[in-house]
């Protein structure tokens, strides 16, 4: 049964901040990379990876940095994470437009799930080709009480 591989495990291997840690998380990767251990994580996982590694507070590390650094992460052999395959046109998006890794994560799911209209006041859709942003609009009743 695979263990689940948190967040820090990946930000003590990609800052190095901790050498100790750092050299044991290379370890626990290298053994993924060789399926001498299988791991899962989730998209939760490496969307706070990258917000910590571009976090100005704490790393300011560049787009296409985050990328080198990450992809080949997600593409360990061991490495159970769900829609895997959505990740390269994340990064793409991530880079390329950017938008937001949460926001460029929902427009790869979207592509690949054939949508192609989005209800969001996130105007970094209207950046993403094909997509078209919806903003819902208010009817005209009696104002939400909370």
């Amino acid at each position: 049964m695979p263990r689940f591989l948190d967040t820090n495990i990946l930000l003590r291997y990609l800052t190095r901040d901790d050498e100790t840690k750092a050299r044991a998380s290379f370890d626990l990767l290298l053994r993924v990379e060789r399926s001498e251990e299988v791991v899962a994580t989730s998209n939760i996982v490496i969307a706070e990876t990258v917000f910590n590694l571009q976090s100005r507070r704490q790393y300011g590390f560049s787009r296409d940095r985050i990328r080198q650094l990450i992809e080949p992460i997600i593409a360990l052999r061991g490495l159970r994470l769900p829609q895997k395959s959505l990740y390269s046109r994340a990064f793409d998006l991530y880079c390329n437009n950017r938008i937001g890794f949460a926001d460029a994560y929902n427009a790869a799911l979207m592509e690949r799930q054939g949508l192609t209209e989005i209800y969001s006041y996130d105007t970094d859709f209207d950046r993403v080709e094909g997509i078209s942003r919806v903003e819902p609009e208010a009817s005209p009743s009696p104002p939400l009480t909370a």
